[in-house]
């Protein structure tokens, strides 16, 4: 793997890399209080690339405060729905103009490829922005006729108001960086919310420069605010303060956990976008060289990293050996190698610990008795690698059935019938997508209400659209993100009555 790809860094991202980095709290982009900086390195060589602020309690306060003021005191809220919607729109215009700027620094962030950057992350914050934009001028209540039962001669004039929740505070994972921050920011911009965001300490450099964007697209300072720092410090810290209206979060299970107890002290509001064991489940009319492919992008697109990725593959039994034989065959040709390579197919895991992470999952099953019919460990000696893997043999109470891996890692089970395989695809804690792969849209149909899961894809997967709702049953989270749904998440019901 050829890793001297500097040359294939522009100029704005080049620039923007070589400038020291700080934090943006109100209109000052500052340090930590205490001086402290993190580290930011290229996950395909582990160089270090940058440092950023390791921001702490003391800096989230002051960024609480900002947005508060933004929020109490500034014009945000009260801005014409129309201006907010044109600020947002933008903002859009100015991500789609840097749009290559922004995938280089992702794909040296993150490790992911440049072209998958540039076309879908940067791509979808674009449109998702515009999106929500739209929204700014389309929240609204509802009027309603009410009878007063002690009373029944009294008249009344009753209606609702959709009124922004407040000071937002955004916790956003480094699989998606900088579409994870549009994510956030859109509705709650949108609603009229100031936002202190919290991007992953492994991936924080799109989101400075997106905050950049935001002053200059004219967001008032204070609207928008972005602490870098450590998930146990400035990340904890934001789900505790008493000075946040509503916490809207994107990563594990485990940690959203965290996130929501440290925020019922406060009873402060919680979104949870959490992980997944997304079920591909192929029925035996399905055509096998389209399954197998349809396996290979719903598990290996982003290096796996992906909380819908297509982790667990189940495959009727007449089909079974075709379909893994195919999957298998795509994972051994894959070309690995650096984001910034246009030739790459599979990037680098985003950090030394999540590679090793993987790697001993993939070891677990190993040893548990699965059989690796493709990749199986490390590649390369340096950066953060993992073969594509097709593990056979597994059982489902493995943990590599069970447990979300979060990397190029997908374990192949067959059954007998549908019913086996709804049984199947259920049995785990969680429920976020799951993709069907079937030409019989009957038994498709039938089968779909048995998946318990947000998301249900026919012959696709992990296909997203700004206008659908995103989220999880079960363990994979509480709430839905994009289309109206999302507006939700950012504001609180008021009910008025008045005796007229």
């Amino acid at each position: 793997m050829d890793m001297n790809t500097s040359h294939l860094i522009g100029a704005a991202a080049q620039a923007f890399l070589a400038a020291p980095r700080r934090m943006l709290i109100g209109a000052d982009w500052v340090g930590a209080a205490d001086g402290a900086t993190l580290d930011v390195r290229n996950p395909a060589d582990g160089a270090v690339i940058a440092a950023v602020p390791a921001g702490a309690a003391a800096d989230v306060d002051r960024a609480v405060q900002a947005a508060r003021a933004a929020f109490d005191e500034g014009p945000w809220p009260a801005l014409p729905p129309v201006q907010r919607e044109r600020l947002l729109l933008k903002l859009a215009d100015l991500v789609e103009a840097h749009a290559q700027e922004l995938a280089e620094i992702e794909s040296l962030d993150n490790g992911k490829s440049v072209m998958l950057a540039r076309h879908v992350d940067m791509a979808m914050a674009v449109d998702f922005l515009r999106y929500m934009a739209g929204w700014a001028t389309k929240i609204e209540g509802t009027t309603h006729d009410v009878s007063v039962p002690f009373i029944p001669q009294a008249k009344f004039f009753a209606w609702t108001r959709r009124e922004p929740v407040g000071v937002v505070g955004a916790i956003i994972p480094w699989n998606f960086p900088l579409l994870m921050a549009a994510w956030k920011l859109g509705p709650a911009l949108a609603a009229g919310c100031t936002v202190v965001l919290k991007p992953a300490e492994e991936t924080p450099l799109t989101a400075l420069r997106l905050a950049e964007l935001v002053l200059e697209a004219g967001i008032p300072p204070g609207v928008v605010n972005v602490v870098t720092g450590l998930g146990e410090t400035a990340g904890a810290a934001l789900a505790a303060h008493a000075g946040v209206s509503k916490i809207a979060f994107t990563g594990s299970t485990a940690v959203g956990k965290l996130v929501q107890r440290a925020a019922v002290d406060n009873m402060t509001r919680v979104s949870l976008e959490l992980g997944g064991k997304s079920p591909v489940i192929v029925l035996d009319d399905a055509d096998p060289a389209q399954a197998a492919a349809g396996a290979a992008q719903a598990i290996f697109f982003n290096q796996g990293q992906v909380c819908t990725a297509g982790s667990r593959l189940y495959v009727q039994r007449r089909l079974f050996d075709r379909v893994v034989a195919d999957l298998a065959g795509i994972a051994s040709k894959m070309k690995l190698g650096p984001g910034l390579d246009p030739s790459s197919e599979l990037g680098p895991l985003v950090s030394e610990t999540q590679r090793d992470r993987v790697c001993g999952y993939i070891a677990s099953g190993l040893a548990q008795g699965a059989r690796a019919a493709a990749g199986g460990g490390r590649a390369g000696e340096r950066g953060y690698f993992v073969q594509p893997t097709v593990l056979v043999d597994a059982r489902q109470d493995m943990r590599v059935v069970q447990e979300e891996i979060f990397g190029p890692v997908v374990v192949a089970l067959p059954f007998d019938d549908v019913d086996e395989a709804v049984r199947l695809a259920n049995d785990t804690a969680y429920g976020l997508g799951a993709s069907i792969w079937s030409n019989d849209l009957a038994r498709v149909h039938r089968t779909i209400p048995r998946i318990k899961a947000g998301t249900v894809w026919v012959n696709c997967h992990s296909m997203l659209d700004a206008s659908l709702p995103f989220g999880g049953y079960k363990q994979s989270g509480i709430g839905r993100e994009m289309g109206r749904a999302a507006i939700d998440l950012f504001t609180e019901t008021k009910s008025v009555m008045m005796a007229v």
